[in-house]
């Protein structure tokens, strides 16, 4: 980590993107677990087929809504994942955006998962991440 910023950084930040969702979203939100941790999980990278794990900066992991059933509970609660050390090396890379920006980029997209958006469809509407 920076000598200047550390998780609790990146998770403050992580809060605030969350608090400031429209109220309908930050309602249907409440309950989705945020973990931010140095580096992304080897399982979940090896899930995923990723071999470079600075490629993965954040992840949704649970069930989108549009799929859940009160019939079929889900096993675990939905989480996104926030990885400090792929954030930090894409905010250096950037070097335009501040990291508070980056932050709540990350979360704003993996929540869009949570309401069962793809990665194309998000693209279609924030050129973050065309």
């Amino acid at each position: 980590m920076n000598a200047d910023t550390d998780i609790d950084d990146i998770l403050r930040y992580a809060e605030k993107a969350l608090a400031t969702l429209p109220k309908p979203f930050r309602d249907l939100s409440r309950d989705v677990l945020l973990d931010v941790v140095d580096w992304p999980p080897k399982r979940i990278l090896a899930e995923l087929q990723i071999d470079d794990r600075l490629e993965l900066t954040g992840l949704y992991e649970g069930i989108p809504l549009p799929e859940k059933s009160n019939a079929d509970p889900a096993p675990f609660p939905d989480r996104v994942w926030l990885f400090a050390e792929p954030i930090l090396a894409e905010w250096r890379e950037r070097g335009n955006e501040t990291l508070e920006d980056l932050v709540g980029h990350i979360v704003v997209h993996e929540i869009a998962h949570h309401f069962g958006w793809t990665d194309e469809e998000i693209a279609e509407i924030d050129e973050w991440w065309r």
